[in-house]
């Protein structure tokens, strides 16, 4: 699939809005972001809950850096450096799908060490 500069900014966007929600703990508006498949799996307090517990860079990062957007296993991927509240490093993969209304939701993110090699 090809990515174009507005999807890419779009994607960015999102990704930018989610985290922004979290940071206020609105759970609602986090959870508007996700992909339709995600929303299928929890309530927007569990999710949030699920994020806050199991994704603390993702849901209180102390830095946030936008790395290219590549293709990972067929599934359009935005790469994040993310800086944990502990001030670990870490590389989300954030998994995003093109919805039949042409906006992008978030499908997934899987948070990966810094060292790891991004194929």
């Amino acid at each position: 699939m090809e990515i174009t500069d507005n999807d890419a900014i779009a994607i960015r966007s999102i990704i930018e809005n989610q985290i922004q929600a979290f940071q206020q703990d609105d759970a609602q508006a986090a959870f508007a972001f996700a992909s339709p498949e995600i929303q299928e799996q929890y309530t927007a307090e569990n999710f949030i809950q699920m994020v806050r517990n199991s994704y603390p860079a993702v849901y209180r990062p102390r830095s946030v850096f936008f790395e290219k957007i590549t293709t990972i296993q067929g599934n359009i991927t935005q790469t994040v450096l993310l800086l944990s509240p502990h001030g670990v490093p870490l590389r989300g993969l954030y998994f995003m799908v093109k919805q039949p209304d042409n906006t992008w939701r978030i499908n997934g993110c899987v948070l990966v060490s810094v060292e790891a090699e991004i194929i």
